[in-house]
């Protein structure tokens, strides 16, 4: 394979912010348990909330993220995502979403997680990503059926909120 056909450097990743998600699970993490495939974990998605300037509305419940972790060097956790939740509109039209991604998470970040009297752990100090994927029958949302985004996530105290961004 040659790169003679490439003239310089290819295009920036342009995004278009599409909405904050606010997730609640309020029951917690379920820990299923370490298994030859990792560390195995659910977070049932009791509600929340999505606002923006092109979409806004609650998340219902009965969604989760099937999660998976590991480690990342010595000092270091990493999980991956497998999430899915139901969003109703303002108008009342669903739209169904899935989402892969990855945390990476230092041993005292997790251990700062783990203590319901501290505060808020600033999320520069780990990394949380997603990539969701949308599906709805809306004849006025159906324009994100066309759509990958991409999020940056935050633990929050009543579960995680995403800065969700359509790539263009």
């Amino acid at each position: 394979m040659t790169h003679d056909n490439i003239d310089g450097p290819p295009p920036a990743l342009a995004s278009r912010f599409l909405c904050t998600a606010e997730f609640e699970v309020a029951g917690g993490i379920i820990g299923i348990g370490a298994s030859p495939f990792g560390d195995q974990r659910l977070g049932y998605v009791t509600g929340g909330r999505f606002f923006g300037p092109l979409i806004n509305g609650i998340i219902l419940p009965g969604g989760g993220n099937w999660s998976r972790s590991g480690r990342l060097g010595g000092d270091t956790s990493v999980g991956t995502f497998d999430a899915r939740a139901v969003w109703q509109t303002d108008t009342g039209e669903l739209v169904y979403l899935s989402y892969g991604g990855r945390s990476v998470i230092p041993d005292d970040v997790r251990a700062e997680f783990a203590d319901p009297d501290a505060p808020p752990v600033d999320p520069s100090r780990y990394y949380l990503r997603i990539a969701p994927v949308f599906e709805t029958a809306s004849e006025t949302f159906g324009w994100l059926n066309g759509v990958l985004a991409v999020g940056i996530g935050e633990r929050t105290d009543f579960g995680v909120r995403h800065q969700i961004y359509a790539v263009r």
